[in-house]
């Protein structure tokens, strides 16, 4: 019987070139985490967790999923019981969980923060485990800023709303004891919600008020939206993001889009084909504001949200009740992408799909908008939301490795709320190392460490240095 633990020095490492790969040109490199849903203010406030179940439990709907599959009450997800009760009930929920990403992560999170890797979680360990990591966060390293130090942040990317105030980030970037970028991201989803008029309504009121332009026009909305774009860029935004069902690319003229949005502006209800129209007029305008900036455009496309209405009535949306959908977007998406370079405003993109039926398609996709300057100017994204596990990484890198070239990759992300997912990065990057070590030991890559590990740092790092611009002046 093996008597290593679990999570170890090679864990996933399953040759000798792979573990040479990852210790010697992959591990000790720090993180670019430039696409998460951290909240700045936590940032700001270096906030600290009352218990492990706080920093653990708290908002992780992947966590929730499986305790519903497994029999758990609603109560213990979200409810009213006390955090010891939650934290136990998804122990008990862990020795169910094998084959699942969630028994890695979370192994790997407690060896790499809590240094906890001489047992697994369940029922008998659970109090130990509990106690041992409160004892933990009581500790000054423990804040959110000493995670994000432990885990050798460079820099973040939150994801933020055109009419959030930025005020956390202005507190963050002025503070000269703290040296990780806490950088913002453009993501105006909600200027594209028209087909939802009291939500699309309210929101325009919201810009109103942060971009001091009254907007009755289509004309005002999109000074309102450039007043915001130069603000984020003020203060360090270097990417942009969607978050949408699909792309579309439909035909739609500047006075057409007025005057749809006059109409919902106006109280009235748009159809849907008209709905169409704006979001495609509205997303190509988008794109031009970020080229104009040499902003990087990311699209993150495929979710099918909201699925289960009962339960995101009882206990609203984001709370694990979606999964992925299946729209077409090939054409849109090439047309989309054809309309920025036809007039030489394609920016700097990367398309994150989530249903693994779209990796040929999107991997095919970016040679057809390369320029022949840019290195890896279009980038297929990594694995995301449902797909940042071992299958999905591994279908998204080879399917990138045979239609693109892999070596321009600008590798992991977290996507995440907590502070503890860092570990994705180290997920990631043994991952890779572990591919690229199985084709050194089957003769498909050459023998050649120093070529492969070069090849493994640039994506692990260095090509997300270079390519963001984080760095420059």
């Amino acid at each position: 019987m093996n008597s290593r633990p679990f999570i170890h020095e090679d864990f996933l490492l399953q040759t000798s070139a792979a573990r040479e790969l990852y210790h010697g040109y992959a591990s000790d490199l720090p993180i670019i985490d430039y696409h998460c849903h951290l909240p700045p203010q936590e940032i700001a406030k270096d906030h600290r967790w009352e218990n492990m179940t706080a920093l653990w439990l708290g908002g992780d709907h992947y966590k929730w999923r499986a305790m519903r599959t497994a029999g758990v009450n609603e109560r213990f997800c979200t409810g009213d019981a006390t955090d010891w009760e939650k934290f136990e009930q998804y122990a008990a929920v862990m020795p169910k969980l094998l084959r699942n990403p969630l028994y890695h992560w979370s192994h790997l999170e407690l060896a790499r923060y809590f240094g906890i890797s001489d047992r697994l979680v369940n029922p008998e360990t659970a109090r130990g485990i509990y106690d041992e990591c409160n004892n933990q966060l009581a500790d000054p390293g423990f804040s959110c800023r000493g995670l994000m130090r432990k885990s050798k942040m460079e820099v973040v990317c939150t994801t933020d709303d055109p009419v959030d105030s930025l005020a956390h980030h202005a507190a963050i970037a002025s503070d000269a004891s703290f040296d990780i970028q806490v950088r913002p991201t453009w993501r105006p989803d909600k200027a594209l919600i028209i087909d939802q008029p009291a939500a699309f309504s309210a929101w325009l009121d919201l810009l109103e008020q942060a971009s001091g332009v009254s907007i009755s026009t289509l004309s005002d909305l999109m000074q309102a939206l450039q007043n915001r774009h130069d603000f984020f860029a003020a203060h360090g935004c270097r990417l942009s993001d969607r978050g949408v069902d699909t792309v579309w690319a439909e035909d739609c003229t500047e006075s057409e889009a007025a005057s749809i949005f006059a109409k919902a502006r106006s109280g009235g209800a748009v159809t849907a084909e008209e709905a169409v129209r704006y979001k495609s007029y509205l997303l190509h305008e988008l794109a031009m504001m970020d080229a104009a900036k040499g902003w990087t455009m990311q699209i993150h496309y495929g979710a099918l949200r909201g699925a289960n209405t009962r339960m995101k009535n009882l206990i609203g949306a984001d709370c694990g009740f979606d999964s992925i959908g299946d729209l077409p977007v090939a054409a849109a998406l090439a047309k989309h992408l054809d309309r920025l370079d036809l007039t030489g405003c394609l920016p700097k993109t990367i398309i994150y799909n989530l249903n693994p039926r779209d990796n040929e398609l999107v991997a095919t996709m970016l040679g057809n908008f390369q320029d022949g300057i840019t290195p890896g100017k279009i980038q297929f994204g990594s694995g995301w939301w449902f797909l940042d596990q071992l299958d999905g990484m591994t279908r998204q890198i080879e399917s990138l490795s045979q239609l693109g070239l892999l070596s321009q990759f600008v590798g992991m992300l977290t996507d995440s709320r907590s502070f503890l997912s860092y570990t994705r990065h180290e997920y990631f990057r043994r991952l890779l190392c572990n591919i690229l070590g199985n084709d050194i030991e089957q003769g498909l890559l050459p023998s050649d460490i120093p070529l492969v590990g070069q090849m493994v740092a640039d994506i692990s790092y260095h090509n997300a240095r270079r390519y963001f611009g984080f760095y420059e002046k």
